[in-house]
C-alpha cells in the first residue's frame, strides 16, 4: 500500500506548489477508495476553510475540492510511503508540542493569508469520532480576523466506524481496515460565508465560528 501512494503522489515536472498538492490529495484517496461527496452549493469567496477534524485523510479531502495551503502534524512526514509523497507535494507541517514551532507556523499563515493565499485549518487541532466539537486552538481564528479574511466552516462527516483515526490508533492497521472497506465515502457540506467586517470585535468572531462549528455538529449528528 505505501509504495503504491508514494508511487502515485511522486508528480512529475515543475507545478505550482498548490496544484501539485491537490493533485496528489486527489491521487492518494483514490488508491484508499476514497469518495469525496460536496452536500450542497460551494460559497465563493471564502479565502480561509475551517472544518472539524476526524482523520489524517481530512486535509486531502479538502484539497481535492480546491488548492489551497494547510498544516499537518508533524508524525505525517514520518509516515510510510504517504511522508515522502506529501513531502514531495509541500505540504507543511508543524510540531504541535513545540511552542517556538507552532508561534513560526502561525507567522507563516498569517503571512499567506495577507498575501491572498487560500487556506485550510482545523481549529479543533486533533481529530475525534465526530459526536462533539473539541476546544478549539484559537489562535488561526484571531489570525482571521485580524487580517480580514473572509472565513467559511464545514462539517466533514463519514458514515464508516474504519474512517475516524483518534487516540492511540496506529497507520498500518488503519489503512487496512481502509483496504478491506474498498470505498468509503465522505461527505463535506459548507456552512455560512462568515466575513470579519461584519462582526464588531475578535472575541465575538472567536465565539461565532464556534458557534457555527457547533451547529454543524448539532445538525450532522
Amino acid at each position: 500500500m505505501g509504495g503504491t501512494l508514494w508511487a502515485l503522489g511522486c508528480l512529475q515536472g515543475a507545478q505550482p506548489p498548490r496544484t501539485c498538492l491537490q493533485r496528489w490529495s486527489t491521487r492518494v484517496l483514490a488508491a484508499l477508495g476514497v469518495d469525496v461527496v460536496l452536500e450542497g452549493e460551494l460559497p465563493e469567496g471564502g479565502q480561509l476553510w475551517l472544518s472539524n477534524h476526524l482523520s489524517w485523510l481530512d486535509p486531502l479531502v479538502y484539497l481535492s475540492l480546491r488548492p489551497s495551503q494547510v498544516l499537518a502534524k508533524a508524525e505525517v512526514a514520518g509516515y510510510p510511503g504517504i511522508g515522502p509523497g506529501a513531502l514531495k507535494a509541500g505540504l507543511r507541517f508543524v510540531n504541535r508540542q513545540n511552542l517556538f514551532n507552532r508561534a513560526g507556523a502561525l507567522r507563516r499563515l498569517t503571512a499567506d493569508l495577507r498575501n491572498g493565499e487560500d487556506l485550510l485549518l482545523f481549529p479543533e487541532g486533533t481529530t475525534t469520532c465526530g459526536a462533539a466539537l473539541a476546544p478549539l486552538q484559537e489562535g488561526g481564528l484571531r489570525m482571521a480576523y485580524r487580517v480580514g479574511a473572509r472565513t467559511l466552516p464545514f462539517r466533514l462527516t463519514c458514515a464508516d466506524a474504519h474512517y475516524p483515526w483518534v487516540g492511540d490508533a496506529t497507520l498500518l492497521p488503519h489503512l487496512k481496515a481502509m483496504a478491506r472497506s474498498r470505498r468509503t465515502r465522505v461527505t463535506v457540506r459548507p456552512g455560512t460565508l462568515l466575513d470579519p467586517r461584519d462582526c464588531p470585535g475578535e472575541e465575538q468572531w472567536v465565539r461565532l465560528i464556534r458557534d457555527q462549528l457547533e451547529s454543524e455538529v448539532t445538525h450532522a449528528v
